[in-house]
């Protein structure tokens, strides 16, 4: 219970199909660890969703409905966490828009769109719950990113690599600005993870494979000899929200199977 009584905000907080997408992993790890919850979701029945897989584990939880790219959506909503709970201890961005396929198509109206949510949002939300932090002299950031970031995944994702590349940065320079008022800032680095989203978003990234052959595709690339679960994700965030982690801030921490370290990214 090594997060009792914190207050946890978890933006992305549902899955975008049936299963355990990362952001539900992540606030139903962090209830299991004591944290109380926001569940903050564009869609409402998706936060909801993951609000109940919290409760039936005998969590706490309460759903927000934002959309991360409406600035004073995102901000009011923040704010009204820190007056209905006090305080706002963590907060992990994890939202992540992404257009797969050739950059070609890719217009500059869905490239703006990918990077308010991918980028922009991260410094919204962050001086949105700073003030509230270094009041109170401690406080946690959290950002998931991706190796897309980091190295070529084996299918054209430009906008989302580019702008996951900026997150990593952001939590870097930000955990500088903010480590004399006690409050740490970090990154998750996630590989190939196996999770909801490939048979929705990547469906088109794999030449016409079917979500089974993607899922073998995928796993055949980790080192490992397997992709990554949410829960993989979720438990590197319940520990970099720790007190554990306490001497821990602008890190990139790699959850990827030793992907990151490998040559056999191409996915066919």
């Amino acid at each position: 219970m090594e997060l009792r009584d914190r207050v946890a905000v978890v933006l992305g907080a549902g899955s975008i199909a049936e299963g355990i997408g990362i952001g539900r992993a992540i606030a139903m790890d962090f209830a299991r660890h004591g944290a109380r919850v926001v569940a903050a979701d564009r869609d409402a029945d998706a936060a909801t969703e993951t609000v109940a897989a919290i409760a039936l584990e005998g969590g706490f939880a309460t759903p927000a409905v934002v959309d991360v790219c409406d600035d004073a959506a995102l901000t009011e909503m923040l704010g009204q966490v820190e007056a209905a709970e006090d305080r706002i201890d963590i907060l992990h961005c994890n939202v992540g828009l992404g257009r797969s396929g050739p950059s070609a198509d890719t217009t500059p109206a869905e490239w703006r769109r990918i990077a308010d949510a991918n980028l922009t949002a991260l410094h919204v939300a962050a001086q949105a719950v700073l003030p509230g932090m270094r009041a109170r002299g401690r406080g946690v950031i959290l950002v998931t990113s991706s190796i897309a970031g980091v190295r070529d995944v084996g299918y054209p994702h430009l906008a989302y690599g580019t702008t996951k590349a900026a997150a990593i940065q952001f939590a870097r320079l930000l955990a500088s600005e903010v480590a004399p008022d006690g409050i740490r800032v970090n990154a998750i680095v996630a590989g190939l993870i196996d999770t909801p989203r490939i048979g929705v978003t990547l469906a088109n990234a794999y030449g016409g494979l079917s979500e089974a052959e993607m899922r073998a595709r995928r796993h055949a690339q980790c080192p490992l000899g397997r992709m990554g679960s949410a829960w993989d994700v979720a438990h590197a965030a319940t520990f970099l929200a720790s007190d554990r982690a306490g001497y821990i801030t602008g890190a990139a921490l790699v959850v990827d199977g030793g992907l990151s370290n490998a040559i056999r990214q191409p996915a066919g």
